[in-house]
């Protein structure tokens, strides 16, 4: 199953709301993160609980659609119809973080780990090498893994260069 970023939800739906007046935006905005506050303090839902989650959020959905129906054919739609097409049709890939304890409420950390590789491309024109970009890669890699285990990212790099990097901890249920 595919999970979809509910951060670039919250933004699509803050623009419907603050610059087309659309209150079913606000009120999916805030359900969404509602359920992200129940999961944080509760975990995942109950199966049963999870049910009403979903017709909660089909309610919220089916409002937007009274203003944006669906079209058929190529007929053109608004933004606000192309975003409900996509929450109404992917609806367990929105609500993903509910089902699986794994899958984060956005993937803002995935955009994170790639942004600085996206950076050097944009300032330098890309790597020259592939070998380059290898160990760019590698480095970025070592960096991140380092801050998301919670070392301190110089001390690292400093016992990396030394030839005693730390080695990264495995999931309790890894490889």
């Amino acid at each position: 199953m595919h999970a979809f970023c509910n951060e670039h939800h919250l933004r699509e739906l803050k623009f419907q709301w603050e610059e087309n007046a659309q209150a079913w935006a606000e009120q999916l905005s805030r359900f969404l993160l509602d359920q992200k506050k129940y999961r944080e303090a509760r975990g995942l839902p109950s199966q049963r609980r999870f049910e009403t989650i979903l017709e909660e959020y089909h309610s919220i959905l089916a409002q937007g659609r009274r203003q944006h129906p669906r079209r058929s054919g190529r007929a053109a739609q608004s933004k606000a119809a192309n975003l409900l097409d996509r929450l109404e049709d992917y609806d367990h890939c929105v609500l993903a973080f509910l089902l699986d304890a794994r899958v984060p409420f956005t993937n803002n950390q995935a955009e994170q780990d790639i942004r600085m590789a996206k950076l050097q491309q944009k300032i330098s024109g890309g790597l020259r090498t592939f070998t380059g970009a290898q160990k760019f890669a590698r480095i970025r890699g070592y960096i991140s893994t380092s801050r998301k285990q919670g070392h301190n990212i110089l001390q690292a790099l400093v016992q990396a260069v030394l030839g005693d990097p730390f080695m990264p901890a495995t999931p309790a249920n890894g490889p």
